[in-house]
């Protein structure tokens, strides 16, 4: 007699012969479900196989040929694998049924029981094999979990859930309430369908009771339910109680019979991201089965003294919590270990870094008191308070013989570019040669005008720091002749400080002797891009400055590895923006101050979120808006128009235009976010004002009011949302950026600040950048194993050390 799993091998195998038309059984491969699965399941088949296969047959008349072939193939291989232990099972004693306890419901399949690899001690076992070696999944859900980020078996032990549904509380039927989110378990009393939209759907609809009360059911277009349930079957039904036509419901529950290990009722459920050809049960099922077994057998790098220092439990309880937690305290003590792992993680990764790019030697420089007091009295106006410690800190990386690795963090405005130039005099007095790499070119022409004032025009004791045929500028456009001598200039060491964009960075430049590299607003360059400036020499000395302010917490975080120069002091005399939050119906209010400005000689930016409108947008849109201003609003004014998407010359003119005087208004996107200096523009008007960051925000306000003169900054939010326009009042409230940067922490979370920063910050599944607490309790812990193995040579150290590496991606980050 043939068994369960041979008799629907036959119908399989015939659907293969057919070519996949659904019609090896009448009605289709999933009409043999019916008859099938209870003789199934009172053969002792194993309950993940067979919960895959109805899952699979049912919904295969809605796959496509190319996926019924690689469904039946998956099937095929799997049922074929546990033919031998069917067969066992029928010539065996029959078992009897082992009651469901919690050692039951944490014991995975015996074919998930694979044969380990053979690692080094303590090193985590089988880990990285692929996902085709669990049960269910062959080569075609392999390209599909693929799409999900999951290659490997550590892919999904570290793939969380985005959410949990809590139906660990049960209520009997007569105690229901409507709205609640929980279980109920009862009896089924009737099943019926009900054809819908002349049978192009349907509706299965059950009477559940529990004794004290009965409830109906329902579930749309899934017809294989009704085949599953039978009167008198018990089940755990979890779902929110609805209403309707004055009875209490409850419509698409989860629900499972009450003799399975419960993963979707009775307890809180996790749920995961998908996507296409993956269900909810069918993942759940996957991750149940490889999350139990494997995680009680992946090695806890974290040391023992730690680990009891900041009160964590172990990894694998935590790991298997994390998926299937029994109670919501476990979960958030699951949550908090994985999370201090990973800030650990990135702060050891930061301090290994540092650690290693201070082991290194590197040219010093001695600058005398008199020479560098000379410099400074010099420039056009007094160093604040702020500028003088950096410039403190600056002299005294240049003298110390080991790089320079420092964060300059200012506000706009601050005055960074000095202290970048009086570094960069410092090494050229020397016969060093100096560069600074910018993200535009007109940021780039900007510094080189600066620089060469500062540097080369004679002040009162004529004691100009470098010549003007000494500083050059560098950008994509430079003419090609030009380009070819400034090469040879840097490689003879004739030119001492190079200004650019990426040009600077191309294969045909190299220097004499490059020790000091700049990198302004360096959260627009990737690493590779850093690293590739900093290989011109052998081992200059690092400035990279930045006018987004960070929260200190935030900046320990992710500039671990540098040293850290916070301005928060602006120079005297420059006017805080006036800055007010317009209702969407005050606009034209908008309009006025900016004619009053023009007609007094100043100009105006008028920002948008978005370069053209869509579809099914409805925000302003730069290129859209630019036409109606020019032709309804302003047609006496000439209005300029720069996004993104003009190439990068037109950018570049439109740019020099409006700085020259040509235009009186420049209609734009964020693109003038960074590093703009027109000190004439006095107005900044920002429409969908609601769709931007704090901190984005206050980047665009800071290009208004450079000049001295007072300037405005207009916030026009795209609706009346009350919490929207109180975020927007904070800017109304405060010019300090590193007030703002906190608030848009809490707000936003880390995205804004994040830039290219290298590797490990993609890893941060758990953590959150805005726990200040679990940062600095990470970072004490960080510190103390640098400070006593920094290089994790320790042999309790060793899957501490494995475990960073790959947190880390080696090969693949500048050490800044």
């Amino acid at each position: 007699m043939l068994s369960a799993i041979e008799k629907l091998l036959k119908f399989m195998r015939l659907e293969v012969d057919r070519g996949y038309d659904n019609r090896a059984v009448v009605g289709g491969l999933n009409k043999v479900l019916p008859w099938w699965e209870p003789e199934a399941r009172a053969s002792g088949m194993d309950a993940g196989l067979l919960e895959r296969v109805v899952e699979q047959l049912n919904a295969y008349p809605g796959y496509s040929l190319e996926d019924r072939a690689a469904c039946l193939n998956d099937l095929l291989n799997e049922l074929e694998a546990a033919l031998p232990a069917e067969t066992e099972r029928r010539t065996a004693t029959p078992p009897r049924p082992r009651p469901v306890d919690s050692d039951a419901q944490s014991a995975p399949s015996e074919r998930s029981r694979r044969p380990v690899v053979e690692r080094e001690p303590g090193a985590p076992i089988g880990l990285d094999a692929p996902v085709t070696v669990l049960p269910g999944v062959g080569p075609k859900y392999a390209q599909t979990m693929k799409q999900l980020g999951l290659n490997t078996l550590a892919d999904l032990l570290y793939y969380f859930p985005r959410r949990y549904d809590d139906y660990s509380q049960l209520k009997t039927i007569n105690r229901l309430e409507y709205g609640e989110e929980l279980t109920i378990i009862a009896t089924v009393q009737s099943v019926a369908t009900r054809p819908l939209r002349g049978g192009q759907s349907s509706m299965i609809e059950a009477v559940v009771s529990d004794g004290t009360g009965s409830i109906r059911v329902t579930w749309f277009n899934q017809p294989w339910i009704a085949n599953r349930l039978n009167r008198n079957d018990q089940i755990a039904i979890s779902g929110k109680v609805d209403m309707y036509l004055g009875r209490l419901v409850m419509n698409s529950p989860d629900w499972e019979p009450i003799e399975q290990n419960s993963l979707n009722t009775n307890r809180i459920v996790p749920v995961y991201p998908l996507t296409a050809h993956v269900t909810q049960k069918w993942l759940r099922r996957l991750m149940y089965d490889t999350v139990t077994y494997w995680a009680a057998r992946i090695t806890d790098y974290l040391p023992e003294d730690i680990r009891r220092a900041v009160d964590l439990p172990p990894l694998g309880p935590a790991l298997v919590q994390a998926h299937f937690p029994d109670s919501m305290e476990r979960l958030r003590a699951a949550r908090a270990r994985l999370a201090f792992d990973e800030i650990l993680l990135l702060q050891l990764g930061v301090l290994q870094q540092k650690s290693n790019w201070q082991s290194v030697a590197a040219r010093v420089f001695e600058t005398p008191d008199a020479w560098l007091d000379a410099q400074v009295q010099r420039l056009p106006y007094p160093l604040t308070g702020a500028q003088q410690r950096a410039l403190a800190h600056v002299r005294a990386d240049l003298s110390s013989g080991r790089p320079m690795n420092r964060l300059l963090q200012g506000d706009v405005g601050s005055g960074k570019t000095v202290i970048a130039a009086l570094g960069a005099a410092m090494v050229t007095r020397a016969g060093a040669q100096a560069a600074i790499m910018a993200p535009t070119s007109i940021l780039a022409e900007q510094h080189y005008r600066n620089l060469t004032r500062m540097l080369t025009e004679p002040g009162d004791n004529d004691n100009a720091a470098l010549k003007p045929e000494e500083i050059r500028l560098l950008v994509g456009d430079t003419p090609e002749a030009e380009k070819a001598e400034i090469r040879a200039g840097l490689e003879e060491g004739n030119i001492k400080l190079i200004i650019g964009t990426h040009a600077l960075i191309e294969a045909p430049i190299s220097f004499n002797q490059l020790e000091f590299v700049v990198i302004d607003e360096q959260h627009r360059f990737g690493v590779a891009q850093r690293a590739a400036l900093r290989v011109k020499g052998q081992t200059p000395h690092l400035l990279v400055m930045t006018a987004t302010p960070i929260p200190r917490s935030l900046a320990l975080t992710l500039y671990g590895d540098l040293d850290l120069t916070v301005m928060d002091e602006m120079p005297a005399g420059r006017q805080p923006v006036e800055t007010h939050v317009l209702h969407p119906l005050e606009r034209e209010r908008a309009y006025q101050l900016i004619r009053t400005q023009v007609q007094q000689g100043r100009q105006a930016f008028i920002i948008y979120p978005l370069i053209e409108k869509g579809d099914k947008e409805e925000s302003k849109a730069a290129v859209d808006e630019h036409e109606r201003l020019q032709s309804v609003i302003f047609p006496r004014l000439k209005l300029g128009l720069l996004h993104g998407r003009m190439r990068p010359d037109e950018k570049e003119q439109v740019m020099a235009r409006f700085r020259d005087g040509e235009f009186q208004i420049l209609v734009s996107t964020t693109v003038v976010e960074v590093g703009v200096d027109v000190p004439n523009a006095t107005v900044m008007l920002i429409e969908g004002a609601n769709r931007f960051g704090l901190a984005q925000l206050h980047q665009l306000r800071g290009r208004v009011g450079r000049g001295g003169d007072q300037a405005y900054c207009l916030l026009i939010p795209e609706n009346e949302n009350a919490i929207e326009n109180e975020r927007l009042a904070v800017m109304a409230e405060t010019n300090d950026g590193f007030v703002l940067a906190e608030r848009d922490l809490d707000q936003r979370g880390p995205g804004d600040f994040l830039g290219t920063r290298q590797a490990g910050f993609a890893q941060l599944r758990m953590a959150s950048l805005t726990d200040v607490r679990l940062i600095e309790k990470a970072r004490e812990q960080a510190m103390k194993i640098n400070d006593r193995d920094p290089d994790l040579s320790a042999p309790e150290n060793a899957a501490l050390r494995r475990t960073l590496q790959r947190f880390w991606n080696p090969g693949k980050g500048d050490i800044s």
